[in-house]
């Protein structure tokens, strides 16, 4: 018996201090570094809207996509997630029945679908679009709302991001706040 245990002591200790360390240490010094340097960010990106009868609301995450399907809103990619070949004729379908919604939604627009409007991203909720594909749908939203196409084509401008230190990635625009600015609640 004791030999067993001088055998097991290492191990126990070092789960022990382990599970000190990494399950409790780690995550408590990185939470207070991320709330006390980045709040927001550390509490998901949330957006909130003052209402007109005054209070606040949640509305949701600038990091996570939702779904808009009336046409007067900013439409992003479709929701959920593809692993389908590009060349597969399951993708192929599925991109036919999407181009196919997208013409039934605007018939008058005759410009190419960017491809990011009929194909699904790597996680399945992208919160932003390209400025080319946020721009597609300007004029049907400016119809749908009564209000000129420069104005769609301002607020699309102002919720787009450049490149991370002019460098990395591309510019984004994102979905729901263009859509809540649309709306009146930004």
């Amino acid at each position: 018996m004791k030999r067993s245990f001088k055998i097991l002591r290492p191990a126990l200790l070092s789960f022990i201090v382990m599970t000190v360390l990494c399950g409790i240490i780690y995550p408590g010094v990185i939470t207070a570094l991320s709330q006390s340097l980045m709040p927001s960010q550390a509490d998901g990106s949330l957006i909130t809207v003052k209402l007109t009868d005054g209070d606040s609301r949640t509305v949701g995450s600038a990091l996570i996509g939702q779904p808009f399907t009336e046409g007067r809103y900013l439409i992003g990619r479709p929701m959920g997630v593809s692993n389908l070949s590009p060349t597969s004729s399951e993708q192929l379908g599925k991109v036919r029945e999407r181009a196919a919604w997208w013409n039934g939604l605007d018939p008058a627009n005759k410009q190419d679908i960017p491809a990011e409007l009929v194909t699904a991203s790597g996680s399945g909720v992208d919160p932003n679009l390209s400025p080319a594909a946020a721009k597609y749908q300007a004029a049907r939203i400016a119809r749908a709302r009564g209000i000129p196409v420069k104005t769609v084509n301002e607020i699309i401008d102002n919720y787009t991001t450049d490149r991370f230190l002019g460098v990395w990635g591309e510019p984004a625009v994102n979905v729901l706040k263009v859509n809540l600015a649309l709306d009146g609640l930004l």
